[in-house]
């Protein structure tokens, strides 16, 4: 009796194989091929850690040796920042004094003693002031040296429409700090687009 179930169900196992695989043929078309493929297993690559699915990996787009990474990034270099020259840094003095924006005494150790009463009497007058509450602008600074230690500077401002002159003569003292000497200031004329330039 035991002998004849082993044998049945040995028969029915096999008639189940053959209807799988007879299934199998009629849905893929005969194709061994096919049920081959699908049959087998996917392989990893060797290259992927098992089982990872994050692409910021190292080396990955967002990992530390990527383009995104925070290794092997360099901050952007910031040239350093260059000192004014002196003809700069009197031009602002000046505009500052003649706009009203400080006090003469505020840089009257930056020039000679007898222009004291001359700037004084200049910045009452306040020819570089604000119309309509715009800063003046300086349009422009040039300047030669006609001796060693001697500079002539000439610089252009702007006052809303107005176009003003400066004019002014720097020495160098003993102690390598600047003193100016002169000073002439005159409005030119009516400020046109072309200054902008």
């Amino acid at each position: 009796m035991t002998s004849t179930d082993e044998k049945t169900n040995r028969g029915t196992g096999a008639e189940a194989d053959r209807g799988t695989g007879a299934e199998a043929d009629r849905l893929t078309g005969g194709a061994p091929v096919l049920r081959k493929v699908m049959g087998t297993p996917r392989r990893r690559r060797p290259d992927r850690p098992p089982g990872r699915r994050d692409p910021r990996g190292p080396g990955g787009p967002g990992g530390p040796g990527g383009p995104g990474g925070r290794s092997g990034q360099k901050a952007p270099r910031v040239p350093p920042r260059r000192p004014p020259t002196p003809q700069e840094q009197f031009t602002q003095r000046l505009l500052l004094m003649l706009s009203g924006r400080r006090p003469v005494h505020w840089a009257s150790r930056h020039f000679a003693g007898y222009l004291y009463d001359h700037l004084v009497r200049l910045a009452e007058s306040r020819p570089l002031g604000r119309p309509g509450g715009r800063d003046p602008v300086v349009l422009g600074i040039g300047h030669y040296e006609p001796a060693p230690g001697v500079l002539e500077v000439f610089a252009r401002v702007g006052t809303g429409h107005r176009l003003h002159a400066l004019a002014f003569r720097l020495h160098r003292r003993a102690d390598n700090r600047w003193l100016c000497t002169a000073l002439e200031t005159a409005t030119v004329r009516a400020r046109g687009p072309e200054d902008d330039d």
